[in-house]
């Protein structure tokens, strides 16, 4: 695990993005970009290489879901762990998150300790099966 990881950010607020991008900062990671939608976030990810996923539920043109559907089902993009953010806990979303194959899943508002202890879980996860 290393700080120069870089991260994908996608949420359509803009607000919501900076957030996740001044925490990932905060927490150390510099290496960071956003995207708007899944469909945006999709072409960034095989356009370059990224290590992490960080991925609203909630988006015009293309959910979160829809989003981790399409990362999984790429044999070039599979590899990478997706954290999922979501305003509301529901039980079904936690569900379908895990069955579609993210690595985790976080509610908003978040703090930075939340954010790093997740990170931080799944970097182990994934560090430990390779």
């Amino acid at each position: 695990m290393s700080a120069d990881m870089k991260f994908l950010v996608v949420d359509d607020f803009s607000t919501m993005r900076r957030i996740v991008r001044g925490l990932l900062k905060e927490i150390g990671y510099n290496n960071c970009e956003e995207a708007e939608d899944g469909v945006e976030a999709l072409s960034m990810l095989k356009g370059a290489k990224f290590d992490f996923v960080v991925s609203d539920i909630n988006m015009p043109n293309m959910t979160g879901f829809e989003l981790l559907k399409a990362i999984k089902e790429d044999p070039n993009l599979k590899h990478l762990p997706v954290l999922m953010v979501t305003a509301e806990a529901r039980k079904e979303d936690i569900v379908l998150a895990a069955q579609s194959g993210a690595a985790g899943y976080i509610v908003k508002p978040f703090t930075k300790a939340t954010l790093e202890e997740k990170v931080l879980k799944i970097m182990q996860k994934l560090a430990a099966a390779a």
